[in-house]
């Protein structure tokens, strides 16, 4: 006997569509009337196409004032300089004179025309290298400890106070080094400086007064640091988290982790903030003048007096006693023009090659 199965079907309900909103059902009159309002002022506006232009004209034309303003500077450096160039030549750079009654180098010797640069080059160089010794190693461990060990509470107000170093006016400080850190260096620091290490030569016991190379390197160090910590601070912030966490997943201490994983691959960029940091270093002029010295000698020591590219500019410039003068003084300009610049942007470029595509604050 054969068994009919029924045969059961299930009907599954069809989902019913939701009413729409009101917001997104046919606009209503006023929004009509909303909508012909903005169309009508687009149309009643007419073309902009003459107002483009005018735009970017005016845009290109700030640009271009940029290079204008620096050839200029630079064309009237070079004219008004000739006269030394003309008698001296590069030599101006890098000879002295001799004074055959004494048989003892004259570098600058106004009165009887003879001039040399070199003594303010050695004085610049050997004041910015000694401030780069001095302000690397704390501008870097800033840093570090702003991006890497500060708590989020106290990394805002710390670098604050890192930055605002950096709009002191020069004055300010300069004052402070004549009535602050001179004496101090003078009756604490260089004693200790000369019983060490004066046996080298570079600590001699010959300047009673504090000033000197010294005491300008201390300074320009407090003035470049927080250009370097923040250049610094941006590089590593640049470095990939990845970066971290690859290092510390192999079981990294935290000085591993910073050394390896952030420090290597920010390398380029902090060396290109310390070479802007020894830009700023070499243009400086106001605080070096005040605490250097401004004798116009070569001298071995560290302690002793001498005199920077600026500062002699400053010094002289108003009252140069005959053309060659000013055009001499002129042409110590001109040499720090131009290697600001070189120096400037070799640093903008290493900094750009870490940091192109990073995010700009670090905070």
């Amino acid at each position: 006997m054969d068994a009919t199965v029924p045969e059961i079907r299930i009907s599954q309900p069809q989902p019913q569509p939701e009413p729409s909103p009101a917001h997104q059902q046919a606009p209503t009159g006023a929004a009509a009337q909303e909508h012909s309002a903005i169309r009508r002022f687009l149309l009643s506006r007419g073309n902009s196409a003459l107002a483009d232009r005018i735009f970017k004209t005016l845009m290109v034309l700030c640009a271009l004032s940029i290079f204008a303003i620096v050839l200029l500077i630079a064309t009237e450096l070079i004219c008004t300089s000739d006269l030394a160039w003309h008698n001296f030549g590069f030599q101006f750079f890098y000879k002295g004179y001799f004074d055959p009654a004494t048989g003892l180098p004259s570098y600058w010797d106004p009165v009887n025309g003879h001039f040399s640069a070199l003594p303010f080059v050695y004085g610049t160089l050997v004041s910015s290298l000694l401030a780069l010794l001095m302000a690397v190693p704390l501008a870097v461990g800033v840093a570090i400890f702003l991006t890497e060990m500060c708590p989020r509470f106290l990394r805002g107000p710390l670098a604050f106070l890192t930055e605002l170093l950096a709009a002191i006016p020069s004055i300010i400080y300069g004052l402070w080094a004549v009535f602050i850190l001179v004496p101090l260096l003078r009756e604490h620091v260089n004693p200790v400086l000369i019983g060490l290490f004066g046996w080298t030569g570079l600590f001699n016991n010959d300047n009673p007064t504090g000033l000197g190379f010294f005491a300008a390197a201390f300074i320009l160090a407090i003035m470049i640091l927080p250009i370097i910590s923040s250049l610094t601070r941006e590089v590593m912030t640049a470095v990939p988290h990845s970066q971290r966490e690859a290092v510390l997943a192999l079981g990294a201490t935290r000085w591993e982790m910073i050394r390896m994983g952030v420090l290597r691959n920010a390398r380029i960029g902090i060396v290109g903030a310390i070479i802007l940091g020894l830009g700023r270093a070499l243009g400086e002029t106001m605080a070096v003048t005040m605490v250097i010295g401004n004798d116009p000698e070569i001298h071995p020591s560290l302690l002793a007096n001498g005199s920077s590219m600026a500062a002699v500019i400053a010094n002289e410039f108003a009252e140069a006693v005959s053309d060659l003068h000013r055009s001499a003084l002129i042409e110590i300009g001109l040499a720090l023009f131009i290697v600001t610049i070189l120096v400037n942007a070799l640093a903008r470029l290493l900094v750009w090659a870490v940091t192109r595509g990073a995010p700009a604050h670090t905070h």
